[in-house]
């Protein structure tokens, strides 16, 4: 697990007024097919300080040309390409060269259409005063029941708010002084970093900004919608039971017939 004394010496060495806000980490693999989009949607958001916010792109050893398309952004957006690995490797090693007040932890495979969503998650942070910011998540494509398991999931992250908030690595927005202090991701744990990392965030400094992003069906084509619910009940039945997060769970096991993909 990431230590605070690692984690924190380059903010030490910032002074307040001249920290940048925001940093973005995006863990990828073999993401060279989704990455572009998402790059693409960041280059549109009207975030006023979207030039200066370093955006890191962890890789955990792409065998495609994740690396060469997200080094072809380097033009638009503050961007590096750094080693990676599991999704809570590759976040905590983005998070360890952060020097901002906010880190933003997105998955590769994700679009942020809404070009306002930056601005305004930002903007809600410092309002509220919050340690860790969501949006909801929704499904381009794919059938009516993908679409409705992620609606689903959104009303559950809603009412959980209220007393037991979690978020998912799709869209996660933390205080880094706050990140630093909760540990960073638990390399540990193969399966639900984000889900141990954010229950750990008091219901008055969570928050869930309007609006949303939007990703693929794929994890109901790699999985099955059946899979996928019985883990997401699973994760629910076991929030107190760590040992049951440091087994993948089958989760990284890929079926024969899917299409190489992020982790």
């Amino acid at each position: 697990m990431l230590g605070v004394h690692h984690a924190t010496m380059g903010k030490d060495m910032v002074s307040p007024s001249t920290m940048p806000e925001l940093t973005i980490v995006i863990p990828a693999k073999n993401e060279s097919y989704n990455l572009p989009r998402l790059l693409r949607s960041l280059c549109s958001q009207d975030y006023a300080c979207l030039q200066t916010t370093k955006v890191f792109v962890a890789d955990a050893g792409s065998t495609d040309d994740t690396v060469a398309v997200a080094r072809s952004f380097a033009g638009e957006l503050s961007l590096e390409v750094i080693p990676g690995g599991l999704p809570a490797v590759g976040r905590n090693e983005g998070a360890r060269r952060a020097i901002s007040r906010y880190v933003l932890f997105v998955d590769a495979d994700v679009e942020l259409l809404d070009s306002t969503l930056l601005r305004r998650a930002v903007e809600t942070m410092k309002r509220r005063g919050l340690h860790c910011l969501t949006t909801n998540v929704w499904c381009s494509g794919g059938s009516f029941l993908d679409r409705a398991l992620y609606a689903g999931n959104n009303l559950v992250q809603r009412f959980a708010s209220w007393t037991k908030p979690f978020a998912t690595g799709m869209f996660m927005m933390f205080n880094k002084e706050v990140f630093d202090k909760l540990g960073g991701f638990n390399e540990r744990a193969l399966y639900a970093e984000d889900y141990l990392l954010s229950k750990k965030v008091s219901p008055i400094r969570f928050g869930i900004v309007s609006g949303g992003v939007v990703t693929s069906n794929r994890r109901f084509q790699k999985m099955g919608h059946f899979k996928i619910v019985r883990m997401f009940f699973r994760t629910a039945l076991n929030t107190y039971n760590e040992q049951y997060f440091l087994r993948d769970q089958d989760y990284w096991k890929e079926p024969k017939e899917a299409r190489s993909s992020s982790f």
